[in-house]
């Protein structure tokens, strides 16, 4: 799959908050364990207010998944890895654009 293939999971953050914070850890698994299939990237709302306001971000920690460049599930508040992985499932099992089977 080509990097830009795979889905996109945007880290929503501020160094002011604590439970932003505690999950750092916890993204930084999901990356290196999805690697192959997923994007992560960490934006902190007062470095990037345009992005949080685009995005739509009304409370830190906040992940949005995006799919060919659509905002396309999101979560809101400090959450565990079982949700979010509950959450990605059903975009990393989707076959890359493109790569469909042959007749």
């Amino acid at each position: 799959m080509r990097p830009e293939d795979r889905p996109l999971l945007v880290f929503f953050t501020s160094r002011r908050s604590g439970p932003a914070r505690r999950m750092e850890s916890l993204l930084a698994q999901i990356a290196r364990k999805e690697r192959s299939r997923l994007q992560v990237r960490k934006v902190d709302v007062d470095e990037r207010p345009d992005l949080a306001q685009r995005f739509r971000v009304g409370q830190v920690p906040s992940l949005a998944v995006v799919v060919g460049k659509r905002m396309v599930e999101r979560l809101e508040g400090r959450v565990t890895a079982p949700r979010i992985e509950a959450l990605l499932e059903p975009y990393l099992a989707q076959e890359a654009p493109g790569k469909a089977a042959t007749v």
